[in-house]
């Protein structure tokens, strides 16, 4: 998959004001020991890199050729030597002592800014998280997974990289070219002038150089996403493509795939191979003035319009400072182009941490700490955020203990109407409560934890059955194996080599689906809870699997409050009651015998299924059509 996500949340990017500073406020104060390190060490490490250059100019004068005085302009004449190997050793040691402090300093520096952004790395991800947490399932409905984690993931990773990397570097070019410029400029602002001569070329050129191949690298990348996803799916379907024998038509799609990836690459990549001797011409043309006009100046007096007199020193310090400031002028563009990309990462990371929470919290929201499980539905209506109306004025009741059949056709509210139970989303109109309490004034933890839910698809994550059985519960050894036998998967999970300490792998593909379902629903009988929300659990088994489950169902269930949403009518026609709903509204309800001799909807739909009818009859589907029409 690529990792290229640049237009994610590109509107709501507009709204984030002042990203970085936003970034280096929230977590500068957090952590201000290592900030306060790094930028201490990058203010004064610059400066000390410039002694060097500048040591040696006075020693080359006044040592070598004698063009001025001994003197240094922060250090008193009293403390100066006065034989010439004492000033060449002092010189010496100057310079020794310039080097080792300003490696300590780039040490201390270095250390600051990887311990910050490693510390950031981890409390923006957690943070970031945490707020993904809180939102509502309507914020999830129209991302993609890879879109969400590609900001807990390359954004993140890109703004440590950026903290860890880059901002030392742009702190230290700042105060470099600074200081550089400044020394130069009051020394002869005129050889100073040629030595910045190419400074704005080379900013101007890599910033250019940046803008040419980031796209062609962004389509490199896509291009890298069409080959992976064309090699996952061969492989993960070999047995198909052997079976059909298309294995060179597969064959040629791979190798059309890599070559267009080839071609896309290479595109980019010419661009790189004339970046560098580009630059290098740069800064050696740069040098070279440099060396001219100051070697000009010492053997002919002032070229051109120039005016005054120039040491040897002062040429050969210029030269030292032209080298020092070309990369970093050089990296200066390609710092810019950084800086635009981490600020996008920046402002899609406070997108999510600005979303607001759509299912709020009460601050004064109570714990039911014991449920009955009566449950009243009171004039229900919801609409999902694309505007499609999913339930329409629903009300009931159902009495602690009840279990009560869900049935209609797909798209019908089912689904929907469980999580609204259960808060994912919240009700348009009307209310529903638990035990006469609105719903909304019950905290998320009690509300969600007092309610077990067992899917079609159930979701085993990474780790052991253990682990999976006793998800987000304190629970014993004993505990675990009592909740496995009664969900009828204490057996097979003996039988496997490593027992309960088996890994069920990824998303639990280890495991069969019938084996999943049990491990689900013994998580549901450790959980414990007082309501059950049962959504086609056995809708993808055999028949031996199925009649496991459903023992397993019955042990779970019992004296609970259940909801089972099915389309085989055949696992909901002993519930309490069954509710019937079709386009969002309830058109009938009652027990499975009642609503047989009914004759509507729920009828029709037993017959079809037991194969008394082949569909449902014309007046249904005439209604259906109707209603879908307008």
């Amino acid at each position: 998959m690529p990792d290229d996500h640049e237009e994610l949340f590109i509107e709501e990017r507009k709204e984030v004001s002042r990203p970085m500073f936003r970034l280096f406020s929230r977590y500068g104060r957090k952590y201000p020991f290592p900030v306060g390190i790094a930028l201490v060490s990058n203010l004064i490490s610059p400066l000390l890199g410039l002694a060097p250059a500048y040591l040696l100019a006075l020693a080359i004068d006044a040592l070598f050729t004698g063009e001025r005085p001994f003197a240094l302009p922060v250090l008193p004449a009293a403390y100066i030597p006065t034989s010439t190997n004492e000033k060449l050793l002092f010189i010496f040691g100057l310079i020794l002592g310039a080097y080792t402090l300003n490696a300590l300093l780039t040490w201390f520096g270095s250390w600051g800014w990887a311990k910050f952004a490693e510390n950031v790395q981890h409390a923006l991800r957690t943070d970031v998280y945490d707020q993904m947490q809180r939102l509502g399932m309507a914020f999830f409905a129209d991302k993609q997974t890879g879109e969400l984690m590609s900001i807990l993931t390359s954004d993140v990773n890109r703004l440590e990289g950026f903290l860890n990397g880059w901002v030392g570097r742009i702190l230290n070019i700042l105060v470099q070219v600074a200081g550089v410029t400044f020394v130069m400029m009051t020394i002869n602002w005129q050889l100073g002038l040629v030595a910045l001569l190419p400074a704005p070329f080379l900013t101007i050129i890599s910033y250019g150089f940046i803008q040419t191949v980031r796209p062609k690298y962004r389509a490199a990348r896509g291009t890298f996403g069409d080959l992976a996803a064309r090699l996952e799916n061969n492989l993960s379907g070999i047995a198909v493509v052997k079976s059909f024998t298309t294995e060179p038509f597969e064959s040629k799609r791979v190798k059309e795939a890599s070559d267009s990836h080839m071609q896309a690459r290479w595109a980019a990549r010419r661009w790189s191979v004339r970046f560098g001797p580009g630059l290098t011409l740069i800064n050696g043309a740069g040098f070279a003035v440099v060396l001219l006009v100051g070697g000009w100046w010492l053997l002919f007096g002032p070229p051109l319009f120039f005016s005054g007199t120039v040491s040897m020193g002062t040429v050969v310090m210029f030269l030292q400072y032209t080298r020092q400031i070309q990369g970093p002028m050089s990296q200066a563009g390609i710092l810019l182009n950084n800086y635009e990309r981490v600020k996008a990462s920046a402002e899609r990371v406070f997108v999510l941490m600005d979303h607001p929470v759509t299912i709020p919290e009460q601050d004064e929201a109570i714990d039911l700490d014991a449920t009955n499980g009566h449950i009243a539905f009171s004039n229900v209506s919801f609409a999902y955020p694309d505007g499609e109306e999913a339930i329409t004025n629903v009300s009931f009741t159902v009495s602690s203990g009840e279990m009560i059949g869900l049935v209609g056709p797909t798209g019908s509210g089912k689904s929907t109407l469980m999580k609204l139970l259960m808060r994912l989303y919240d009700a348009d109109e009307g209310s529903i409560r638990i035990d006469r309490t609105n719903i909304r004034n019950i905290s998320l933890h009690s509300l969600r934890g007092g309610i077990g839910y067992v899917g079609q698809e159930p979701f085993l994550f990474t780790g052991t059955i253990e682990e999976n059985i006793a998800y987000g519960m304190a629970a014993s050894e004993s505990e675990i194996i009592d909740a496995a036998t009664r969900a009828n998967a204490d057996e097979f999970i003996t039988d496997l080599e490593d027992g309960y300490e088996t890994e069920v792998g990824q998303r639990g593909d280890r495991l069969s689906g019938g084996q999943r379902q049990r491990i689900a629903i013994a998580r549901a009988i450790l959980k414990d809870p007082e309501i059950i929300i049962l959504d086609e659990a056995t809708s993808h088994v055999d028949n031996e699997t199925e009649v496991l489950i459903q023992q397993s169902l019955e042990e779970l269930i019992e004296d609970r409050t259940t909801f089972s949403i099915a389309h085989r009518l055949s696992t909901v026609r002993n519930a309490d009651r069954i509710i019937v709903l079709e386009d969002g509204a309830i058109v009938e309800q009652g027990p499975h015998h009642e609503l047989l001799a009914n004759g509507d909807l729920y009828a029709n739909l037993w017959r079809v299924q037991i194969g008394e009818i082949e569909a449902l009859p014309d007046e249904f589907l005439e209604e259906t059509t109707a209603r879908d029409r307008a």
